[in-house]
């Protein structure tokens, strides 16, 4: 395409119809020679962007997306070079000439003030259209790959959250809580107590903005069930009792912040280094684990009745309602069975498909603890796992083994889950039954 060139007066020209001048200051952008002028056409188009209705942003989306393709004949020329020579020279002008010019012109909309947020936002966006649209496919894959650069870990910065923290932030703290949701402000005073701790990185582009947090309780012994780290017990005297007495980290909620930063991986720092930060505040500290859902567990029992084939897996018939976790002989009957095929499921070989949650802290290296009944009896639990938590073991000197063996396909795990495995009745594998709260 013909870059398209604008004067001065043309920046405020209001003439054109919306999405028309946002395709026109686009197209200017990327021509532009000066880094001082690019730096104006940039800040204006944000501000155009920014007015554009929803319709009009879609169309920009589609704009971005099917323009500023690689020149075609640039293209064939330095591949035909690389096949002919096969040198390092030609493969770095064969990859100048794939680089698609939606990139250069991604990387100058960032210039503008609040430019990194609003390619955050636009990619949150197109999300919802890429299965309908595959085109905006093009679009998703270029703000992936200039993410994945703009926010590694050297730019991110890890922070503690307290209630000392400005309120604009906590309110997203609020807001963004994905696995246990924050009710009110109690609630949030409560995780941010003396036996509680919340980090969150943050990058220098999104001042204000969390791209990650993670909440942690410091216990004694291993957590097992979602109740007693979320009660209501405000004694700060108490929490500080109970910090300084602690033998556990529990990592218990991870929530993403940024749906338009979806597959830049953030969590596995966060984890790790948020180990080091406790381990230097609590030197007592004998062990770092996760509290974890298993959200595909229930999903994956339902499309795969085949794997049902073991003694009282008959009983599972009578689950179509969530109302057996209130029946104590339900509960009796139903618990051996799902904790076996939950651990079947949490064991399986990683190439025919995992947990996604497993999969995070497995590859993480983290060892599969413990299984445990009825850790969460929130609906949304009940709904996706029949209320199963897990424990995943973060253990310092073994990480890097534990990941290495889930590359090559071996899900480490502890002796109690092999007795799951192999059929040893739950108790016998102490396993203990949380109650219903």
């Amino acid at each position: 395409m013909t870059p398209v060139r604008l004067t001065s007066s043309d920046l405020s020209d209001t003439k054109l119809a919306p999405l028309d001048r946002a395709k026109q200051l686009a197209a200017t952008l990327l021509s532009e020679r000066s880094e001082a002028s690019g730096a104006l056409v940039a800040r204006k188009l944000h501000e155009v962007l920014v007015a554009l209705d929803a319709g009009d942003r879609h169309g920009f989306q589609r704009y971005l997306a099917t323009e500023f393709q690689p020149d075609g004949t640039a293209l064939r020329a330095a591949a035909e070079r690389y096949l002919a020579e096969g040198t390092a020279e030609a493969a770095a002008a064969l990859a100048r000439a794939a680089d698609p010019p939606r990139q250069e012109l991604l990387r100058r909309i960032n210039m503008a003030p609040g430019g990194t947020g609003a390619l955050i936002a636009m990619r949150s966006e197109i999300t919802a259209c890429l299965r309908g649209e595959p085109e905006l496919r093009l679009l998703d894959a270029d703000l992936r790959h200039l993410f994945t650069s703009w926010f590694n870990r050297g730019f991110l910065e890890l922070r503690r959250i307290d209630w000392q923290t400005p309120a604009a932030v906590l309110e997203k703290l609020i807001a963004y809580e994905a696995v246990h949701e924050i009710k009110d402000w109690d609630d949030l005073r409560r995780r941010l107590a003396a036996d509680r701790r919340c980090f969150a990185f943050f990058h220098p582009a999104l001042r204000g903005e969390p791209l990650i947090f993670v909440e942690v309780a410091l216990v004694e012994g291993l957590a097992t069930a979602v109740p007693p780290l979320l009660s209501q017990d405000t004694d700060e005297a108490a929490a500080r009792a109970r910090a300084a007495r602690a033998d556990t980290a529990i990592f218990y909620s991870i929530s993403n912040c940024q749906g338009g930063l979806r597959g830049v991986s953030f969590g596995n720092f966060l984890i790790k280094q948020v180990v080091e930060e406790l381990g230097a505040e609590f030197p007592q500290l004998k062990r770092f684990s996760t509290l974890s859902p298993v959200p595909g567990f229930r999903r994956w029992l339902t499309q795969h009745r085949e794997v049902v084939d073991e003694p009282g897996a008959g009983s599972l018939r009578d689950i179509a309602s969530d109302g057996w976790c209130h029946d104590l002989a339900q509960i009796e009957v139903l618990r051996p069975v799902l904790m076996r095929l939950s651990a079947r499921y949490l064991t399986r070989q990683p190439s025919i498909g995992i947990d996604p949650v497993a999969g995070f802290h497995l590859g993480n290296g983290a060892r599969l603890e413990r299984i445990n009944w009825l850790g969460n009896n929130s609906p949304r639990s009940i709904r996706e796992s029949f209320g199963i938590m897990v424990n995943y073991l973060y253990d310092r000197d073994t990480i890097e083994d534990n990941h290495k063996a889930f590359v090559r396909g071996t899900i480490v795990r502890s002796r109690e889950v092999d007795a799951i495995l192999e059929g040893v009745g739950v108790d016998e594998a102490d396993i203990r039954t949380n109650s219903i709260q």
